[in-house]
């Protein structure tokens, strides 16, 4: 009688099965975009107005940026609490540097090696101490945003319309809005590390399973700092934008602006728990939640009843995205 073991082939089917089954998340969030879209296009005649689009990619450019950077920290299994106090700190310091007169380029240099530094600090503490990156990055969320109010008092920062340092927020190239560029380069870079590195593969790793990242020679804790240093610089990077598009800085810029950063990696798909991201899906969660803000604004709701209404949006969004997701892989 033949020893020799029977193996059984996987059952095939239609090809575009198992791609759903793979991008289930990123086409769920990618409906409920294009569905956004229509509703408030039908609603509101301004809505696919060029200007209020290319507005909507102007104001939606900050979100996007620290979102991508937030992504890798979500796939580790993290968390960052801290980045729109970071916003509001690079905010308030650029204006007061340009107005003590630091050349422009020097001033953005110097804010993004202390955005680097900030996320250097947070994640020595996880990383290294094995405080968890809650506890860590709440801390920070109150350490900075109360340097930033010390440092103004409480009052708005003006920078000087003619200082070219405005361009940043305000300029334009090949048509589109300077600050859309800088967050689509921000994605393109993103999507490329992640899924085309060794780094992007060990980020992956070590929200999948940190012990066997480590057991195989995956250097867990520098990864994880690496990771808290990118959403710092993507959040002074998004702390200039702002400053430059609004012509000031202030310690009250990015109130709840986390929030809406980490909603959107989780819209698009990332888990909570780690293992898991996708750069493409963080993009169209952003830019939900920016589309769900300005056609809020343009169907002239209430804006005491308009966070509501977003909270809710979201609220369904994930959860139709996860039963998807789920439906998906059981298929």
């Amino acid at each position: 009688m033949s020893t020799t073991p029977v193996y059984e082939r996987r059952p095939t089917g239609p090809r575009y099965h198992d791609f759903l089954a793979r991008h289930a998340q990123v086409l769920s969030i990618a409906a409920f975009f294009l569905l956004m879209v229509v509703l408030f296009s039908l609603n509101t005649g301004a809505f696919l107005s060029q200007a209020n689009l290319l507005n909507l990619l102007r104001q939606s450019a900050p979100l996007i940026i620290v979102a991508v950077a937030m992504t890798f920290v979500i796939t580790t299994g993290g968390i960052d609490l801290s980045v729109g106090s970071t916003v509001a700190l690079v905010n308030a310091l650029v204006a007061i540097a340009l107005q003590a007169g630091v050349p422009w380029p020097l001033a953005v240099l110097a804010m993004l090696v202390l955005g680097a530094l900030v996320g250097l600090v947070q994640g020595w503490f996880v990383a290294r101490e094995g405080i968890p990156a809650f506890i860590v990055t709440l801390a920070g969320l109150s350490i900075l945003r109360g340097v930033a109010l010390l440092l103004t008092q409480g009052f708005s920062i003006p920078i000087a319309s003619d200082n070219w340092f405005v361009q940043i927020g305000r300029g334009w190239f090949l048509g589109l809005p300077f600050p859309a560029i800088l967050a689509v380069l921000v994605m393109a870079a993103g999507a490329l590390v992640l899924s085309s590195t060794r780094f992007g593969r060990y980020v992956t790793a070590i929200g999948a399973n940190a012990e066997a990242a480590r057991r195989a020679g995956i250097g867990v804790q520098g990864v994880t700092v690496a990771v808290y240093v990118l959403t710092g610089i993507a959040a002074a990077l998004a702390g200039i934008v702002i400053a430059a598009r609004l012509g000031s800085g202030s310690s009250n810029a990015a109130v709840g602006f986390e929030l809406d950063v980490i909603a959107a990696v989780v819209l698009g798909g990332t888990s909570l728990m780690g293992g898991r991201g996708s750069i493409l899906g963080t993009c169209l969660g952003a830019l939900t939640i920016a589309v769900i803000g300005n056609g809020l604004i343009l169907a002239h709701i209430s804006p005491f009843f308009t966070q509501i209404v977003t909270g809710l949006i979201i609220l369904a969004a994930i959860w139709l995205n996860t039963k998807v997701f789920r439906g998906g892989r059981r298929r």
